[in-house]
């Protein structure tokens, strides 16, 4: 039998701290420690090359159980779809009104931190019901 492997989830961006930090607060994570010798992120990127100087930035589960997310500055923007995207599960074990109620409120509190609402789906036989969301950058997302 295979072994689990580790994994990070990569998001192409133009401005990785914001998104990373967005992320950070959506989901529990935080910002991991500098490289050993550096008190800070921002000493440790003062010893790269000027035109790496907001290049990328990670956040990561404080439980180790989720995986690494990494924000990487890219020139383009967002021009489709995306083909993978994240589902938070903001309302495990609920359903019907207390499901979309507790959907509703996370919402709510991911609009404040940049998010913006794109469509609620209602549930119906084929689903319990989510809100379909884009971070700060237009990385869509869903609440289910």
């Amino acid at each position: 039998m295979p072994t689990v492997k580790q994994f990070q989830v990569t998001f192409d961006c133009a401005d990785p701290e914001r998104v990373a930090r967005f992320w950070c607060e959506a989901l529990g994570y935080v910002v991991p420690p500098p490289p050993p010798g550096f008190a800070s992120w921002d000493e440790f990127e003062r010893t790269l090359p000027a035109e790496r100087w907001g290049s990328a930035f990670a956040c990561v589960d404080p439980n180790g159980a989720g995986p690494r997310l990494f924000f990487q500055k890219v020139p383009e923007g967002k021009t489709a779809k995306n083909r993978v995207h994240l589902d938070v599960r903001a309302a495990p074990g609920l359903e019907g009104d207390d499901r979309m109620a507790a959907l509703e409120s996370e919402c709510e509190r991911l609009v404040g931190l940049g998010a913006t609402r794109v469509q609620r789906h209602e549930p119906d036989p084929m689903g319990l019901g989510h809100i379909v969301m884009e971070d700060p950058e237009g990385n869509v997302f869903c609440l289910d």
